[in-house]
């Protein structure tokens, strides 16, 4: 597998707190990626709080934003409770900004405190019900990993991102950069699948019960098994096996499939 290449960082401007965006009051900057800023805002209009995702300045020409519009009217066809919902998408003060409903935080943010067993099975389900719901639609999310699965009150999980990731996914295989995490070996080379999400899938179940985070070259079992098979039923624990096998064929095809494997069990993930 390919190593990312060192690069060097740029400096990206951000928006100040207090400064306006249209009818956006801008309260705090959330977090900063590689290709947007997120913010919490103000709708001065509406009288709620929003999330606002704003491309890179250096990242806007006329390809990459014909990409990110493309990939919003996608988005913006989708309604499922286990997918963040597109608000808006538009252009404001030369700025392209993308509007979400404000979550609580992120997964990866949630598995830093301990989660019960129950409210683990609940969010395991609702992420491989969005998936599968993003999969029938025939778009391939290619960035499946905590950070893009957002909490709001139940637990209720949500899938965020799909409307950018395959973009930014081409924009780093051919900039040769970028953090291999939950990255299939063959995405790695350039060759993104369904499949593809299916293992980063496979990876993020195992991080979310153990706690571990496999790493290449992915050989079964990874480091904390032990621990997975303390919590995790046997049913489970081969669909996570097979949902991360580093040859593609060998996974389930899509979420889909994924998903009706897991309902199949008829019974929660956990013990």
């Amino acid at each position: 597998m390919p190593s990312p290449t060192p690069r060097t960082r740029t400096r990206i401007p951000r928006l100040r707190a207090n400064s306006r965006l249209g009818k956006y009051k801008i309260e705090a900057r959330l977090s900063e990626g590689e290709f947007s800023h997120l913010y919490r805002a103000f709708d001065t209009i509406e009288g709620h709080r929003v999330a606002l995702k704003i491309p890179h300045p250096h990242l806007a020409d006329d390809q990459f934003l014909a990409s990110f519009r493309n990939e919003a009217r996608l988005a913006a066809g989708i309604q499922h409770p286990c997918i963040l919902s597109l608000k808006d998408a538009s252009i404001i003060d030369d700025h392209f900004v993308l509007v979400y409903p404000l979550g609580e935080e992120s997964l990866a943010d949630r598995l830093t405190r301990r989660i019960s067993s129950q409210n683990l099975n609940l969010i395991i389900e609702q992420c491989l019900e969005g998936l599968a719901e993003l999969h029938s639609h025939r778009i391939m999310h290619c960035d499946i990993k905590p950070e893009n699965f957002i909490m709001f009150p139940g637990p209720a999980v949500r899938l965020a991102d799909f409307g950018i990731a395959r973009q930014a996914m081409r924009t780093l295989h051919a900039s040769g950069s970028g953090t291999l995490g939950y990255m299939a070996p063959e995405q790695a080379m350039g060759k993104p699948s369904f499949r593809s999400d299916v293992f980063a899938m496979g990876l993020l179940l195992y991080r979310m019960i153990t706690g571990q985070l496999p790493e290449y070259p992915f050989k079964w079992p990874p480091p904390e098994y032990s621990r997975l098979r303390r919590k995790a039923r046997p049913a489970f624990i081969a669909i996570i096996r097979k949902s991360m096998d580093v040859q593609p064929r060998r996974r389930f095809r899509d979420a889909d499939a994924l998903h009706r494997a897991y309902l199949a069990m008829r019974k929660s993930a956990l013990f």
